[in-house]
């Protein structure tokens, strides 16, 4: 027999499987004995109280033994000789795309700028130390996109765009732990990213699939305003009749030919600002109210918003037990985010803290709809002097730059590539910068201990999300100017982050099989 219960324990009764079972042998006056096993659900922390407790759904088998369901792979056809749907891009979006079309019969041809996983190492490593950026190949583009160093976070609250429970267990028949499916914030690791996505490339290739590495899309082909096709920057031209745009938000070349050969794209608002990091012993203090967390408690995450002036800042992509990693897509800007490995380990906690950015301010730019991109490669441009023209990130101390004060030196930073001592207030925008400086003080008002001068602040965090929308319909999904185009993901304007990326590539690729027919 098998009763569902959800209840509120300790940590340590969470965190202990012979613990759990006696509690609830205690709580639902069940015999010990016949309690063959608990299987958790869902599983959420709840630290709004002094004392942090654990939120769990569970499973009871009562003199029943729990047998585990393993999560395959679909059994997916060989789609070698149907015909081809042409997807632009190997992140989340474009993968899931092409893992969709096989589902459906049709043959998935994945066109990606950059190297495979292996190869693309070097380049991060190069970019990393020799602060050498290749435009193809960096933490952006590459197999898997950037998401396969962006944390591996699955976190989404667009529910109701699609199934996200699908998009985990595919996660998990691939090779992701099961442990996604139960966590309320999800989380893969950078570590464990990358096999992962390997494997979704496999499976693609073996059920007659392509993928191309290193074939950057130099133009869409277009006849009678319907797609025909697309040109490779080593001339090779492949035709189809649908192309799904899952180029990704730093996809500025694609942005550049869509603009220059008059197909319809919007500027679009997106957010600013900051990379900021603290020793996670901090955070985990100011979150779990303790000096210990223990060893039933992960490292804390934080989740802010602010109104200053009228205007949004918020934390973005907060990374415990994290890095900060040069996303720089270009020689001369400098970018930051964030990552963390599986186990979430490293000694620093960091997270995006940005500010929304309107339509008038980047009005500057004139009313183009790359006006919010120029505007965007302004700022990490500043960054880059700033910087000294390498991938050295300008930074100050939180509280120094809140106070405008050029910080006499700086903690030890995460980022590899090295921090400069730099007035920020040089590389931000005017707005953007006293924005943050007040932002951070009610944020220190509200988490007792964050405003510190233990923090550092580096620029930029730039690519929260695109700066241009590519309309489609919102029915058939294809652009609302060149029929068979599907924009598609976070480069489209229509996703942020893995899951809500992987289900709007399932569905472009849905409306484009429907359309062959």
């Amino acid at each position: 027999m098998q009763k569902e219960f959800s209840l509120q324990v300790s940590p340590e009764i969470a965190g202990n499987a012979e613990a759990l079972k006696h509690h609830l042998s205690r709580e639902k006056e069940f015999p010990f004995q016949e309690i063959r096993h608990v299987d958790v659900i869902k599983r959420s922390i709840d630290a709004r109280q002094k004392k942090v407790k654990i939120n769990l759904k569970v499973n009871v088998y009562l003199n029943e033994d729990f047998k585990a369901v393993k999560i395959n792979i679909p059994e997916y056809e060989d789609v070698s000789k149907e015909e081809p749907v042409i997807i632009v891009g190997a992140g989340p979006a474009g993968l899931f795309a092409a893992l969709r079309c096989i589902e459906l019969g049709k043959k998935p041809i994945v066109i990606e700028r950059g190297k495979d996983v292996r190869a693309r190492r070097r380049d991060l490593k190069k970019l990393n130390i020799e602060h050498v950026v290749n435009e193809d190949s960096n933490y952006c583009f590459g197999e898997g996109g950037a998401g396969t160093y962006s944390d591996g976070k699955l976190y989404t609250r667009s529910k109701k765009r699609g199934d996200v429970n699908r998009i985990l267990e595919l996660l998990v028949a691939f090779g992701a732990t099961k442990q996604i499916l139960v966590e309320a914030h999800p989380h893969i690791g950078t570590n464990k990213l990358p096999a992962i996505i390997q494997d979704i490339t496999k499976a693609i290739i073996e059920h007659g699939g392509e993928v191309l590495f290193d074939s950057r899309v130099v133009d869409i082909l277009i006849k009678n305003n319907a797609v025909d096709g697309v040109l490779l920057r080593d001339g090779r031209k492949i035709a189809a009749k649908k192309v799904i745009l899952a180029t990704g938000h730093s996809a500025r070349d694609i942005f550049e030919l869509l603009y220059n050969k008059n197909i319809h794209i919007e500027a679009k608002p997106f957010a600013l600002g900051v990379r900021v990091e603290h020793p996670q012993a901090l955070i985990d203090r100011i979150q779990y109210h303790t000096e210990n967390r223990g060893e039933f408690l992960p490292p804390s995450s934080y989740s802010i918003v602010k109104q200053v002036e009228g205007r949004g800042v918020y934390s973005f992509c907060m990374c415990p037990g994290g890095i900060i990693a040069p996303c720089a897509t270009a020689p001369g800007e400098v970018v930051t985010n964030g990552w963390s490995p599986s186990k979430r380990d490293q000694a620093t906690a960091n997270s995006g803290i940005v500010v929304e950015i309107r339509p008038s301010d980047f009005a500057i730019f004139g009313d183009s709809p790359l006006a919010a991109l120029r505007f965007q490669q302004e700022v990490e441009k500043n960054a880059w002097i700033a910087g000294g023209k390498t991938q050295t990130a300008p930074a100050q101390r939180l509280v120094d730059f809140s106070n405008g004060k050029i910080s006499g030196d700086l903690p030890h930073s995460s980022y590899t590539p090295g921090i400069v001592s730099a007035d920020l207030g040089e590389v931000l925008p005017g707005f953007v910068h006293k924005s943050l400086q007040k932002g951070f003080v009610e944020f220190g008002k509200s988490m007792k201990g964050y405003f510190t001068n233990e923090a550092v602040v580096h620029a930029t965090e730039s690519r929260t999300s695109s700066p241009v929308r590519i309309p489609r319909d919102r029915v058939t999904l294809e652009h609302v100017q060149i029929k068979g185009l599907y924009p598609c993901g976070e480069g489209a304007g229509y996703a942020g982050g893995i899951v809500s990326a992987a289900i709007d590539g399932e569905k472009c690729a849905e409306k484009a099989v429907l359309a062959f027919k």
